[in-house]
């Protein structure tokens, strides 16, 4: 999925012109600093940074903006290389419309005091500590933003810091997802499951909060689509089938022919309207086309999920939503509801029928018939799969008289039994234990779907959500 345009990330340093006359080689090296790290920045993220320079004075913040709003960055590194003033850093984030996150990172962890100390001229003494002087303007920025109504966040470290790193990663991450939502265009085909109210959304909220494009689709698109398939789209289909799922030798020539060529539909309806995800539900008279078609969509819109082009059952635009922000941050995205509590092992069992994210699959994924599909028409074929075994977080985009917002949870993919349904149906556990859990994750206010990710990206979510000016509920 291609975004319209690519992702940017600026970066400017900040310091004070009076300095760089009184210590000889304070700006050179402060500027070598800022260089470093915005080398690191693309090569630990692999995107785009625009390097908008050192940012001294009232006139240069001016440029600074100029340059980082002409390349239309969507977040924005500030690195404090020595004090600056306030005054310098204001105009840049009062003319940008993207967020900040201040970088107070040391070259080192400690200054060398013998070092500075043996230096016996106070003038060369002064420079060097000037060169590790990043958290003095620390407060003066907090303060100022603060009185000014904007928003900004700190990393605050050194710049070999590990733990530094990792958070200018998470923000890079969470900006990139969050230029992926704005960016990304939601199908949504057939209409919500008659009733499930806690599924129903505004799809104007959506669209403001997150930016995301909603496509109106009709079922004689997918129809159009399906009968232009030609046989050999068809058997390239069932081949891929082949390769990408475990195909239980119960599954009937005819089922397998009847989900390829949906699937080869469904790809062509992606393509079309150039989808990043799809929210769908259609029921259809007994033997009408339409039921025929949607019948038969659980394989293809699981290698569509697998493909990072998340398919969210049941017409649920909020989890297909959820899922795009996983799969946006690389820990896949699958859709779920909770299936059953296991008090012997302090346990819960979530699952879905219909379509699943095959990528994050513990083994290899199972293509099996189900005679009847539970609480919807028809019958043909299903995914069968386990959630990878390892750390997971669970993401529900939920939404209340206030707006829109998150829930989220980190907890732990286990072994044990699961139900061989022809579902996807894995075993969780949660610090807090499956009562609290339960208790504390239902009275947050989700609809009763969620979308499951691989990895404990907890402070990901948390980041993105403060891009979006969104709360976020963590149990």
């Amino acid at each position: 999925m291609k975004t319209v345009n690519n992702f940017k990330t600026g970066i400017f340093g900040t310091g004070l012109d009076t300095y760089w006359a009184q210590f000889d080689g304070l700006r050179e090296l402060l500027e070598g600093y800022r260089t470093e790290i915005k080398d690191g920045i693309a090569e630990r993220t692999g995107v785009e940074v625009v390097d908008a320079g050192m940012v001294d004075c009232p006139e240069k913040a001016i440029e600074a903006a100029s340059i980082l709003a002409r390349e239309e960055v969507d977040l924005v590194f500030v690195y404090m290389a020595t004090y600056c003033l306030s005054s310098t850093v204001l105009p840049v984030a009062q003319r940008l419309k993207c967020p900040v996150v201040v970088l107070n990172l040391q070259p080192v962890p400690a200054i060398d005091y013998d070092y500075i100390n043996s230096m016996n001229d106070r003038g060369r003494m002064t420079g060097y500590w000037l060169a590790h002087c990043q958290a003095c303007s620390m407060p003066e920025i907090a303060s100022v933003f603060l009185r000014s109504g904007l928003k900004c966040e700190f990393v605050t470290g050194y710049l070999k810091d590990d733990l530094a790193w990792k958070e200018i990663e998470d923000w890079t991450a969470a900006a990139r997802t969050g230029h992926a939502m704005k960016n990304n265009r939601l199908g949504v085909l057939g209409h919500y499951y008659c009733g499930m109210l806690d599924v129903y959304t505004d799809l104007t909220k959506q669209s403001a909060t997150f930016g995301t494009h909603i496509e109106l689709l009709e079922m004689c698109e997918l129809k159009r689509c399906r009968d232009n398939a030609t046989e050999e789209e068809v058997e390239s289909k069932i081949r891929e089938f082949h390769e990408s799922f475990d195909v239980s030798p119960e599954c009937e020539k005819h089922e397998i022919e009847r989900a390829a060529l949906t699937s080869v539909a469904l790809d062509r309806l992606v393509s079309e309207h150039r989808l990043g995800s799809i929210a769908y539900y259609y029921e259809g008279c007994s033997g009408n086309e339409y039921e025929n078609i949607v019948t038969s969509v659980i394989a293809g819109n699981t290698l569509l999920t697998g493909r990072n082009i998340p398919v969210a059952g049941e017409c649920e635009v909020k989890n297909a939503q959820a899922m795009k922000i996983l799969a946006e941050l690389g820990a896949g995205g699958s859709f779920s509801e909770f299936y059953a509590m296991d008090f012997n092992d302090d346990a819960v069992l979530l699952g879905h029928d219909g379509p699943a994210h095959f990528a994050i699959a513990e083994g290899r994924v199972k293509l099996v018939p189900l005679p009847v599909y539970h609480g919807k028409p028809g019958k043909g074929l299903s995914i069968q799969m386990t959630v990878r075994h390892g750390a997971v977080t669970l993401l529900s985009v939920c939404e209340d008289s206030s707006g829109v917002y998150f829930l989220v949870a980190e907890g732990e993919s286990v072994a044990g039994p699961v139900l061989q349904i022809g579902n996807t149906n894995s075993r969780y556990r949660f610090p807090c234990g499956v009562r609290r859990f339960m208790d504390g994750w239902s009275k947050a206010g989700p609809s009763h779907h969620c979308a499951v990710g691989t990895g404990h990206i907890a402070g990901k979510i948390r980041k993105l959500a403060w891009l979006l000016n969104i709360r976020v509920v963590s149990i």
